[in-house]
């Protein structure tokens, strides 16, 4: 439909563009440098140094189709020893270079029918979606094989669970055992009771060991790395009528049998986390990944024999999580802790171990002001992949060989002139009832204060149990919008993780209320410190992001002159009780899903909209888009647009971002009250 703009709202956008008409605009990144396939992505090194695989760009598609490379790092400066291109329907999106000469690739293609239930989307009738699967392949490439699959016909399964599982997959890699020669663990869908059993599998000759079997309340923790036995399992079990408790188990080194441990036993309700991260080869105590002693998830050592914690945390940080530990994959450092990495505004690795330490800290004088990661090496050190990326540069590949010289590999994005992207500021504001929200405020170039405001956009995150990190973003939205001159703000808002329980459990039912208010008062910062006027402020989500930027509609007063809602969630009387396939998921999460519902409150919207959606979007389905579209239209200048093959997730194909990069950069400019430089 043609969009109908109030006098008031016409008036705002003509002001805006002649406010703003003496500043220097910056040079907008076109809509091809994010829309392109990546020249290279997904680079992993084999554990011994030989293979280098990756996805690139595949040869003459002008970076609209993927394709699979494989490097002999005997002969890196040849370039790919082989590159296979992706199939007409099946498109690679991620690799990983395995032992015994095996490569693990995905693919992903579209698909149009009946489900039943199998994976998301509808228990009756068609869904349009999509099917991911894993192939195996050798550095020839010359053959892929569904990896880990049992495609035996059962005894008692029904043709068309049987098709469902074909369709969907039925197995995946767990563990990668670094120092068996042929052996990973892998799980696989046991056809029968459709609950996954967990394996040894043999890479060279595909035979398997049963290490665990599956069901629906018990679900297995910890396999040692050595040799895959397993150490620990997850139970969950009834407390109460309406608590559930999640359990620890561990196996008793005498008796073999699995031993609840109480001090590792959690109400679900009370949502400690309590990861089981490792073990200690020396003293046989556990690697604990755990919030129960701070707001902040801590590393801690549990002696299962003494049923105990250690006095002092292992790795602790006052203001940011500790979210892994850095485990020695060689021969020569195995299973020793090397460090750990703190989720701060990155993701930051911090290496204790003095070798790592040194090659870390080198390469980091190497490459100033840049985010450098150690993803691969071999027990030598002579073989080191690494990356380097900013909030200006996409993730650039690199090989360090002999300790000495460095071969790029290439850059995902080398079209994108980071002269074109501003400046990056990890800030935070203080919400109207006193909680201090982290934010990240991208700024564009050449912006200074004292330049005047700007157009700017307050951009929540999806999950909405999830949060953003500083540095390149990889959808892309950041970057084109800031190129256009826009200032554009993450809010971390409650109910995000990552910044203590303590924010994550206050965004508990609160959905369109309070952490809506987080959104309101980004745009109130936003304003105070003279990045944006009052009246020059969108919102714009997806997801979650998506649901944010609905309500924000429906409340009032608005401090947002329109809003963009991709892939929303809008009616959560539809969503509460369906809110995941997982069960542990739906206990834990859905109860959560409640407060504000913008179905409900379409009587009040006031201010535009665009919303648009995937049609493969099973996450999201489209209904709720459309639905409120529907029901706003009439009442406001609205815009619902239906994306052709687009999935919720990414990646997304280059004709999705041709779609919606163009339909938000117009509907900015000619909609809504912030108007484009």
């Amino acid at each position: 439909m043609k969009s109908r703009i109030p006098a008031k709202l016409a008036l705002a956008a003509g002001l805006l563009l002649a406010a703003t008409s003496s500043l220097a605009a910056p040079t907008p990144l076109p809509v091809e440098s994010f829309a392109k396939i990546p020249a290279i992505q997904s680079v992993t090194m084999s554990s011994d140094g030989k293979r280098l695989v990756a996805i690139v760009s595949a040869p003459g598609s002008n970076y609209s189709d993927t394709a699979l490379a494989n490097w002999d790092l005997d002969n890196l400066a040849a370039g790919p020893s082989s590159i296979t291109p992706s199939g007409d329907r099946m498109k690679f999106i991620a690799a990983s270079a395995l032992k015994a000469g095996k490569t693990l690739v995905l693919g992903r293609q579209e698909f149009t029918g009946q489900l039943a239930g199998c994976g998301e989307g509808n228990s009756t009738g068609a869904t349009k979606t999509f099917l991911t699967k894993a192939y195996l392949t050798d550095s020839s490439q010359g053959k892929f094989n569904e990896a880990f699959a049992d495609n035996t016909r059962k005894l008692g399964v029904s043709e068309q669970t049987q098709r469902c599982l074909e369709l969907a997959g039925t197995a995946s890699l767990v563990h990668s055992l670094p120092l068996e020669p042929d052996k990973v663990i892998i799980s696989q869908v046991n056809q029968s009771t459709l609950s996954a059993n967990y394996y040894l599998y043999n890479l060279q000759t595909g035979q398997t060991e049963l290490l665990f079997r599956g069901g629906t309340r018990s679900s297995p923790g910890l396999f040692h790395p050595r040799n895959g036995e397993l150490l620990t399992r997850t139970q969950i079990e009834p407390a109460g009528s309406t608590e559930y408790e999640q359990q620890i188990l561990i196996k008793n080194k005498s008796s073999g049998q699995f031993e609840k441990h109480d001090l590792l036993t959690t109400k679900l309700s009370d949502r400690y986390s309590m990861e089981i991260a490792g073990i200690d080869d020396a003293t046989g105590k556990l690697y604990v990944l755990t919030d129960k002693f701070s707001d902040q998830t801590q590393a801690w050592q549990y002696d299962p024999a003494k049923k105990e914690f250690d006095k002092e945390p292992l790795a602790a940080h006052p203001e940011f999580p500790i979210s892994a530990l850095i485990l020695g994959t060689r021969p020569s450092n195995f299973n020793q802790v090397l460090g750990f990495y703190v989720d701060g505004p990155h993701r930051e690795a911090v290496y204790v171990d003095p070798q790592m330490k040194a090659l870390s800290d080198s390469l980091k004088q190497a490459y100033p002001g840049q985010y450098v990661a150690i993803t691969g090496y071999n027990d030598d050190l002579s073989r080191v992949l690494f990356t380097t990326s900013s909030a200006s540069q996409p993730a650039s590949y690199y090989v360090l060989m002999d300790k000495k010289s460095v071969t790029p590999l290439g850059s995902e994005r080398p079209w994108v002139d980071s002269n074109q992207i501003g400046e990056q500021r990890w800030v935070s504001y203080t919400a109207r009832d006193g909680r201090k929200i982290p934010a990240i405020l991208d700024l564009p170039a050449g912006w200074k204060e004292g330049d005047g405001a700007l157009p700017a956009l307050v951009h929540p995150h999806g999950g909405p149990w999830a949060r953003d990190y500083t540095g390149w973003d990889a959808s892309g939205w950041v970057p084109f919008f800031t190129s256009r001159g826009y200032a554009v703000i993450r809010p971390q808002y409650r109910g995000t993780t990552g910044f203590g329980r303590a924010h994550w459990i206050a965004g508990d039912k609160q959905w369109g209320l309070t952490m809506q208010d987080d959104n309101d008062d980004a745009a109130a910062w936003l304003a105070s410190q003279g990045i944006a006027a009052k009246d020059r402020i969108a919102i714009f989500g997806y997801s979650y992001g998506g649901f944010a930027a609905a309500a924000a509609t429906v409340r009032s007063p608005s401090p947002f002159q329109c809003a963009i809602a991709g892939a929303p969630v809008t009616d959560l009387a539809r969503i509460g009780a369906s809110w995941s396939e997982n069960r542990l998921q739906r206990i834990l999460q859905g109860q959560t899903v409640k407060g504000m519902d913008p179905m409900q409150n379409t009587d009040k919207v006031n201010i535009p909209v665009l919303l648009y959606v995937g049609d493969r979007d099973v996450r999201t389905p489209a209904f709720h888009a459309r639905s409120f579209y529907n029901a706003v239209q009439a009442k406001v200048p609205a815009k619902f647009e239906l994306i052709p093959d687009m999935p919720h997730s990414m990646p997304w194909y280059p004709r999705h971002y041709e779609a919606t990069l163009p339909l938000m950069e117009s509907f900015l400019r000619s909609d809504c009250g912030p108007g484009g430089l």
